[in-house]
């Protein structure tokens, strides 16, 4: 049986849902390795460089919650999760967290990843894959955006006064999956970026020179208009 992570986000980079979570399943590294790998600092200087310079990469601070295999609540303050995409429009998908392994050291550790076809890549290959997948992520000509998703305020867990993940409570929130098309949730590689109407909330595809920022939008189906600028 396989054991996963996972993590409750705010979407900001949606502007129709900035203010509602998002759950997205990632596969433990355990369950791949048999360990969670400790990831050199340089990777995060080398990344927070990449911030300063190019604004593909960038930092967001929206983690609420991060629930466990065996659905324990962790504290989200050590928490960090990597989402990306390279130019060939490959996902990748890390949630990392901070540890102490000895005494006055603070380390990054791997902990869990998504899609499926990067979990078979890392059974595959162990560290060899881990080592020029974090080279690719660092890498701005190869990559098409990166985002380092940080904890924001306290968890849900904590605001709720709950130590265990309680379905129950959970179904009071709502959650917008803007992932349904992502390969962790139906194992496709390739994300689903079709525009969706404000108004009547379907997708709408195949629209002939749709181009966000130069036309206006009309809902096939409802019929809003909007004005995009």
């Amino acid at each position: 049986m396989s054991n996963f992570f996972s993590i409750f986000t705010f979407t900001p980079w949606d502007t129709l849902n900035t203010q509602v979570l998002t759950e997205v399943k990632l596969l433990s590294l355990k369950d791949i390795i048999k360990s969670y790998p400790v990831i050199e600092p340089s990777f995060f200087d080398d990344l927070l460089s990449n911030m300063y310079k190019f604004k593909h990469y960038s930092r967001v601070e929206c983690i609420k919650r991060v629930v466990g295999p065996n659905e324990e609540d962790y504290d989200i303050k050590p928490w960090n999760f990597i989402w990306g995409m390279d130019q060939e429009r490959r996902i990748f998908q890390f949630l990392i967290q901070k540890v102490k392994l000895e005494a006055k050291d603070t380390h990054a550790i791997l902990v869990a990843l998504a899609p499926p076809e990067l979990a078979k890549l890392f059974e595959q290959y162990k560290e060899g894959a881990i080592l020029r997948t974090l080279s690719l992520l660092n890498n701005p000509k190869k990559m098409k955006f990166l985002m380092v998703l940080t904890p924001k305020g306290k968890s849900i867990a904590d605001e709720e006064h709950i130590l265990k993940f309680n379905k129950k409570n959970l179904d009071k929130l709502k959650f917008y999956n803007m992932l349904k098309e992502m390969p962790n949730i139906k194992g496709q590689w390739f994300p689903d970026y079709s525009p969706r109407c404000p108004n009547c909330n379907k997708l709408i595809t195949e629209i002939k020179g749709f181009n966000v920022g130069l036309a206006s939008f009309i809902c096939p189906y409802c019929g809003y208009k909007k004005k995009l600028h």
